[in-house]
């Protein structure tokens, strides 16, 4: 078993009054990749760091199975680490890169060659146990690193955004690469980004953070279609969610939403959470675009921007009154700037949060 329970952690750093980590809790199932995802200083690689040993947490506790591993050094834990930078040694050759660790730890020779061998299959290395760092592409030292990290056989594997020194193309290799490994080795698995893309094809869950805390933890498409927060919403999705505040009336138990001089109709826990305004919020593409004019009672009128072909689709700039929202719809679709279009979101994809904290109404 290697199940990863961290309970109310907490971790607050000499030369700041801000916590890094404020007590924060997760648990990591046996084998499951759990990804960290959020903003540069949010406390995503504090949090991977205390688990790994590296830091040491002002409170609370990490346990490893049913190890309570909080005062262990990072040797004890039975934990390997990816970092970001390749961290290879440049004057060993591949082989000795990846058997390092278990030289170290003084296994036969014998053992060292079939493991790594193993390791360098899986990653796809073989032709290069003879090279050195330097006569590698970053994509293959990136391998590398990886590879002399599972050759450990950890009962946990961090990462700590190890895709992010790779250029576009590579990432996007790369990326598919890693996920079948994992898939392999089936290994319990905290992998830290700030890129959604990668959060939302690797994970088999997603802990979104923001300022040390934990807003959000569940399967990925979860997270993208019913974000818990207004933060999630425009963190997750390429382009964000869109969110408009519009006004609430209510009558005889119904609510209205009024966008842009035009009503739609409204659930009733709208029209139950005395709010008089709220943020509806769509994926642009969940909104559907026509010509016909005239706001219909699930529909309402904006006028097009700006139209951007991106060659799968269009992403149109369209405005509801003062208020902005993007558009996904055909490549063929025929549109310029300054028309006028009809936008029909589909109502069951609408998210609606209270305007005082971004928080969806019924959470």
């Amino acid at each position: 078993m290697a199940e990863i329970l961290i309970e109310r952690i907490s971790k607050t750093y000499a030369h700041s009054k801000t916590p890094a980590v404020d007590d924060v809790s997760l648990t990591i199932r046996d084998r499951e990749f759990m990804v960290l995802l959020g903003p540069s200083g949010c406390g995503k690689t504090t949090l991977l760091r205390m688990v790994a040993g590296l830091e040491y947490p002002d409170a609370g506790r990490v346990l490893i199975g049913d190890r309570d591993v909080t005062d262990l050094p990072p040797r004890k834990r039975q934990i390997a680490m990816v970092f970001q930078s390749y961290a290879v040694f440049p004057h060993m050759t591949v082989l000795d890169n990846i058997g390092f660790g278990l030289k170290m730890q003084h296994r036969p020779p014998a053992e060292i060659k079939t493991r790594v061998e193993k390791a360098a299959g899986l990653l796809q290395l073989e032709p290069y146990l003879d090279r050195f760092p330097a006569q590698l592409s970053g994509g293959q030292r990136q391998r590398v690193a990886v590879a002399r990290a599972i050759v450990m056989e950890p009962a946990v594997l961090l990462m700590d955004e190890p895709l992010s020194n790779l250029d576009a193309l590579l990432r996007l290799q790369f990326r598919a690469e890693l996920k079948k490994l994992v898939q392999e080795i089936q290994t319990t698995t905290i992998y830290v980004t700030h890129d959604q893309v990668e959060a939302l094809s690797l994970g088999d869950r997603i802990a979104v953070m923001r300022s040390g805390h934990i807003l959000q933890v569940d399967r990925p498409m979860t997270v993208y279609d019913h974000p818990a927060t207004e933060f999630v919403g425009s963190f997750i999705g390429n382009p964000p969610m869109n969110f408009l505040r519009v006004g609430v009336s209510r009558q005889d138990g119904f609510a209205r939403v009024a966008i842009g001089g035009q009503a739609l109709q409204a659930p009733p826990a709208i029209a139950n959470s005395g709010d008089p305004d709220v943020l509806m919020g769509i994926r642009a593409e969940y909104i559907q675009a026509s010509h016909t004019n005239g706001p219909t009672a699930d529909g309402f009128d904006a006028d097009a921007l700006v139209v951007e072909p991106l060659g799968s689709h269009l992403l149109i700039t369209a405005s509801v009154g003062d208020q902005l929202l993007k558009v996904v719809t055909r490549a063929d679709f025929d549109v310029h700037p300054g028309q006028r279009l009809h936008l029909q979101p589909e109502m069951d994809k609408i998210r609606w949060l209270r305007t005082s904290d971004g928080v969806v109404i019924g959470v």
